[in-house]
């Protein structure tokens, strides 16, 4: 007799989904006037490093976009065809926008190879570098207030637009430092060595992206404590039960996926297992909140506390 409450019943978070929403039509915003301004600063210095770092941010507005429909796809309700919603929507994104990120980490690579074979110094590193400064001043604060959003409401659409934009700031105070060291020291391979380094850091950055969000496309386990800790949430609320056995759990942006098996006495009224079940799933909400939560409920003879070897069994 399995109980399970439909996601189409869950408490709506239509504030959070709107805050969402505006974060994400803001960084296409964010995006555009950093990449205006790092523009303007590879255009008075024609240094090939802050080209190569333009060249990135022009990926940071077509991610911004692709973050906004993600977004707002994975905020639709369930249907007949998404019985389950829309949720991993945020992670196909994710994935893609690495995958663009990494291709952008090729195309720098590529210049700056162009570059060290054709040395030549820089008209205005300075002023470009100061102007390049800005823009990452303006990164920071907005990749912070990407984190900390796609954090605190699991959107992982916005973690890993932070996560993005957060590394073209490391590489804005790297050519900051080594743009301005140009003219002191007159290396001038130094202008395409940074450009490969920044390369390399978006690399980087566009591995890490995909490696992530592929850990929600394939219903990866939360954390054991998590589990651990809605283990014991179930056997305190499942006073009258037997046994619960078989609890597994996944995550799709902010809705937790919870099932189990819940053994109960044979000679039990079917209104009082629904009532357990009931008191169970308010008190498996209070841990993670929304969830959709399947319990099969299951005759005595088939509980597993009896039987050797069996794992994953809360006795209650």
């Amino acid at each position: 007799m399995p109980t399970t409450t439909p996601d189409a019943e869950l408490p709506k978070d239509n504030a959070a989904t709107s805050l969402r929403l505006r974060v994400a039509r803001l960084s296409i915003l964010v995006s555009l006037v950093v990449l205006g301004i790092k523009y303007t600063a590879w255009a008075v210095s024609g240094s090939g490093a802050l080209l190569s770092d333009a060249i990135e941010t022009i990926l940071n507005v077509l991610a911004s976009v692709g973050t906004l429909w993600a977004v707002a796809f994975a905020a639709r309700p369930a249907d007949d065809n998404h019985p389950y919603g829309h949720g991993k929507a945020e992670y196909v994104w994710a994935v893609i926008e690495g995958v663009l990120v990494v291709l952008t980490a090729l195309v720098i690579l590529a210049i700056a190879g162009h570059d060290a074979l054709h040395i030549q110094a820089p008209e205005a590193p300075l002023p470009g570098a100061l102007l390049n400064a800005s823009a990452g001043v303006i990164n920071l604060i907005w990749a912070l207030i990407l984190r900390r959003m796609g954090k605190r409401h699991h959107s992982q659409a916005l973690r890993s637009a932070g996560d993005h934009v957060l590394s073209d700031v490391w590489a804005s105070l790297a050519l900051l430092i080594g743009v301005c060291l140009i003219p002191v020291l007159q290396w001038l391979w130094l202008d395409p060595l940074l450009s490969a380094l920044v390369a390399l850091n978006v690399l980087w950055t566009g591995f890490g992206m995909m490696r992530h969000s592929m850990t929600g496309l394939l219903d990866e386990a939360p954390p054991p404590e998590l589990v651990h800790e809605v283990g014991q949430t179930i056997t305190q609320a499942g006073q009258g039960a037997l046994e619960a056995h078989d609890l597994r759990m996944r995550r799709v942006g902010a809705l937790y996926f919870v099932e189990f098996h819940l053994i109960v006495p044979d000679e039990m009224r079917i209104t009082d297992a629904h009532d357990i079940c009931d008191r169970i799933e308010n008190a498996i909400r209070a841990v993670l909140g929304r969830s959709s939560i399947h319990i099969h409920v299951e005759p005595e003879d088939l509980a597993k506390r009896h039987k050797p070897g069996a794992s994953g069994v809360l006795v209650m």
